[in-house]
């Protein structure tokens, strides 16, 4: 996770004109992510699976490329992709395609094996060329096909596929990809989602009082909001402004920024088990990087208030636009 969460954090800081008491400026941001992914670049080869753990550094890359237009760092994504074939998991034979958890190329339909989609359609986009999307297209239209609704039953599962929805409504202007969104998020909500914190559980198994806190708390896992709500934003910054049911994610948008608000920790991040601090104590940085993603987004692009999203006392971040 430390090659994402540092393009996250460098891409949220260089997204937008920034005015902040204690954050770097903008070129020392941009000369942090250039170092941080061309290190990253030059000691990995891109020839590697399609997989959650790699195609999520592959979304970070295409925005640092949208921020620097740096040729390397599409052509790393370019090769990547060539390497797998533009597809996920590979199987061909649809009856055997499988989305609870699973590694093997029969888990098709499973979320951490189609968020490459995401940065396939973005290649496709730059240079037009049918093979890049043509199983993104085979798998995702036979998906919303079924009658099944309950394919994102994980926290990560939203930002692995929830913008790979907006992106498929893009590409073929099927309304049928906006529409099973808001189905499967819906779904998702109603295991996943606590009314009361605005949060979301890592999955079912996660929920209160089934499981707690080392203290007896809601046990709200960073990272696993800190995806939720980098996807959100990816899937407000993609949708229609007259898109059916826009109101219903700009609702969870915001009110899970009040929420990540409340919960930040005086110095500035937040801790694994994000309402009871003593239960891992210390930084969780990706979820810290997420959220610094997410709630910049949302200042930037005038979803959140301006003053004091961040605002912790003098020792927090303190930003303002």
């Amino acid at each position: 996770m430390r090659r994402i969460t540092m393009l996250l954090l460098a891409v949220s800081l260089t997204a937008g004109i920034v005015h902040a008491q204690k954050l770097p400026k903008k070129k020392d941001v941009l000369k942090a992510l250039k170092s941080s992914n061309d290190y990253w670049q030059a000691n990995h080869f891109a020839e590697k699976w399609a997989f959650w753990d790699i195609a999520a550094y592959h979304t970070g890359n295409m925005e640092a490329y949208k921020i620097t237009q740096n040729p390397q760092y599409l052509a790393y994504s370019e090769r990547w992709a060539e390497h797998n074939e533009w597809k996920g998991a590979k199987s061909d034979n649809k009856s055997e395609w499988k989305y609870s958890y699973g590694e093997k190329d029969d888990y098709v339909l499973f979320g951490d094996w189609q968020i490459c989609f995401q940065t396939y359609i973005d290649l496709y986009n730059l240079k037009p060329d049918p093979k890049k999307v043509a199983r993104a297209k085979e798998v995702m239209a036979y998906q919303v096909s079924t009658p099944n609704n309950d394919y994102w039953w994980w926290s990560d599962g939203l930002y692995m596929v929830m913008p790979v929805m907006t992106k498929m409504y893009h590409l073929t202007e099927e309304d049928i990809y906006l529409e099973k969104l808001h189905t499967y998020f819906e779904y998702a909500n109603s295991i996943m989602f606590d009314d009361e914190e605005n949060l979301y559980y890592r999955d079912a198994k996660y929920v209160y009082p089934k499981h707690k806190s080392a203290n007896g708390k809601k046990d709200f896992w960073a990272r696993g909001d800190g995806w939720v709500l980098a996807g959100l934003a990816k899937v407000l910054a993609d949708l229609p402004k007259d898109a059916p049911h826009r109101d219903v994610y700009v609702e969870k948008f915001t009110a899970m920024a009040e929420a990540v608000r409340k919960s930040q920790q005086p110095e500035g991040y937040w801790t694994r088990s994000m309402l009871d601090k003593d239960h891992a104590p210390g930084p969780e940085t990706s979820g810290t990087a997420f959220f610094t993603y997410g709630l910049l987004w949302g200042i930037n692009n005038g979803y959140l208030d301006k003053k004091g999203i961040f605002a912790h006392g003098k020792k927090g971040l303190g930003i303002s636009v």
